[in-house]
C-alpha cells in the first residue's frame, strides 16, 4: 500500500483558485471511480495551507493520469506561498464511529 501526505500553502488571494482546481480532481475521481483509492484534501484553519491524503492498494494511482490531476499540478508552484512538501507515512491506528 502507498500512503502520502501534501501540505502546503497558498498564496493570499489564491486560495478559492486552488479550492477550485481541487474539485474538478474531485469531480474526475467520481466519474472514473477507481477502485483501491482514497484520496483527502483538508483546507486548514489559516485559509491558506491545504493537506492531501492519498492511499493506494496498489502501490500506484490514477491522478497522475487525470487531466484535472494535471491542471492542478501545472502551476502549484506559482500559487504556493510555501511549496508542497510531501511525505511518505504508515497508518499506525485510525477509529471511525461515522455509519
Amino acid at each position: 500500500m502507498r500512503q502520502v501526505v501534501v501540505r502546503y500553502k497558498v498564496k493570499d488571494g489564491r486560495a478559492s483558485e486552488n479550492e477550485a482546481l481541487v474539485r474538478s480532481v474531485f469531480d474526475e475521481l467520481h466519474r472514473a471511480a477507481p477502485g483501491g483509492v482514497r484520496y483527502r484534501t483538508l483546507k486548514l484553519e489559516d485559509g491558506l495551507s491545504f493537506i492531501h491524503i492519498f492511499e493506494s492498494e496498489t502501490g500506484s494511482g490514477p491522478l497522475s493520469d487525470l487531466p484535472a490531476f494535471k491542471a492542478f499540478v501545472a502551476e502549484a508552484r506559482a500559487r504556493c506561498d510555501e511549496p508542497p512538501q510531501s511525505m511518505t507515512f504508515t497508518e499506525v491506528g485510525t477509529y471511525d464511529a461515522a455509519p
